[in-house]
């Protein structure tokens, strides 16, 4: 297949980047399990070093495998280029030590998952890199939350567990207005729901642990951004940190792709039931979902994603103990802290992903203790609205 040729998402993710013909005919790609690479010459081995001659070396800087899933999320990011990482901790840090120097500032989104935050804690510990939150709910907050020493504009949308959403292209203008890149994390909707480097943004994160695998059984990170940027990413935080991704998981991750766009209808279909469903249960005081049309970033939604995703948070009258009570009687939802699995899974934020924030942090980012997380997996909606009913109903 031409690689020219420009083609609609649910087609990129089986076939971008990959060539048959160039590997024995092999309808799948293979796994180019090695860790180095034969030179035909010390010559050869010389100009690779040097930059002088395209080719692989040593798969800490480049595979075949990981190269097809980098040309492949770049396509559907609609980026120029692509670093798959070893998880989506990893790429995260490799952008933001990219982007900072002992002394920056970095501007992030009321609210971060739990380990980005932890991320940020360190680099103030141990570097005096400083980092604020904002709600980014218009120009003039964001210009006003902005500091001299700011060299990254940090986003989640939705923002995880509270479902809020940030307007990205609002957020993009105001990078551009003050020549700071903007960097999204994107786990949350996948390229099949959000393209945030369309709306003008510089960066894009996930982890691919969640809906790009699809799965549950890979932990890695991809970041897709222009050439330039990753070339340089790849060149020191990548190849010098060292958080590379496997080829086995790289070839995992291609084959979960394959079924993004068809995997993500059914999370979509599914989420609007459970969220029908919990709107009017008696047990649940309050549901956060962005297909809600009396959300307040609806409109935000309705703009810059394509469906509202496959998560959706909600509170019970209580606290912790009234939520563990709740999960503790689901029999068909699973108790776990990752998302965008064939499975549901559900985890209390407070408690688990975000219990290393403050508790007054968690509470400024509105996660309180009877916030719950859920993400609808692939399972018969009527199954999992069963399941739930009969767990809140011990609340009542």
């Amino acid at each position: 297949m031409g690689e020219k040729k420009t083609f609609r998402i649910d087609t990129e993710v089986i076939h971008r980047g990959y060539e048959a013909s160039l590997f024995e005919g092999s309808l799948v790609p293979p796994i180019f399990q090695t860790s180095t690479y034969c030179f035909a010459n010390a010559e050869q081995g010389e100009k690779r070093f040097a930059g002088e001659e395209s080719g692989y070396i040593y798969s800490r800087l480049g595979n075949p495998t990981v190269s097809i899933l980098e040309e492949r999320m770049a396509a559907i990011e609609k980026g120029e280029a692509a670093l798959a990482f070893g998880s989506g901790m990893a790429a995260v840090s490799a952008v933001l030590v990219s982007l900072t120097k002992a002394g920056d500032h970095v501007l992030c989104s009321q609210g971060v998952y739990g380990c980005t935050f932890g991320l940020l804690k360190m680099l103030n510990h141990k570097y005096q890199i400083t980092y604020t939150f904002s709600e980014m709910e218009s120009k003039e907050q964001l210009l006003q939350a902005i500091k001299p020493e700011t060299t990254c504009i940090y986003v989640e949308t939705p923002i995880n567990p509270t479902m809020k959403l940030v307007d990205l292209e609002m957020v993009a203008a105001v990078g551009k207005e003050k020549g700071i890149p903007v960097v999204v994390d994107n786990t949350f909707c996948s390229p099949y729901l959000q393209t945030p480097l369309e709306l003008g943004c510089d960066v894009v994160v996930h982890s691919a642990t969640k809906y790009i695998c699809g799965h549950g059984d890979v932990i890695a990170g991809i970041v897709v951004g222009k050439r330039d940027f990753l070339q340089e990413v790849a060149m020191t935080t990548q190849k010098d940190i060292g958080g590379i991704i496997s080829p086995f998981d790289a070839w995992l991750l291609l084959r979960g792709l394959k079924t993004l766009p068809v995997r993500m209808d059914r999370h979509c279909e599914n989420a609007r039931e459970i969220y029908s469903f919990l709107n009017e249960h008696g047990a649940v005081n309050q549901v956060f979902y962005p297909g809600d049309s009396r959300h307040p970033d609806f409109p935000i939604m309705k703009k810059q994603m394509r469906q509202a995703g496959g998560l959706l948070s909600f509170t019970l009258h209580g606290g912790v103990e009234e939520a563990q009570k709740f999960m503790n009687r689901l029999q068909l939802i699973k108790i776990a802290v990752s998302l965008g699995d064939a499975e549901t899974l559900i985890q209390h934020p407070a408690t688990m992903t975000h219990s290393v924030v403050p508790k007054e942090e968690r509470e400024k980012m509105g996660i309180q203790d009877n916030l719950i997380r859920l993400s609808v997996g692939l399972e018969a909606w009527e199954d999992i609205q069963e399941d739930l009913d009969q767990a809140l109903s011990t609340l009542i």
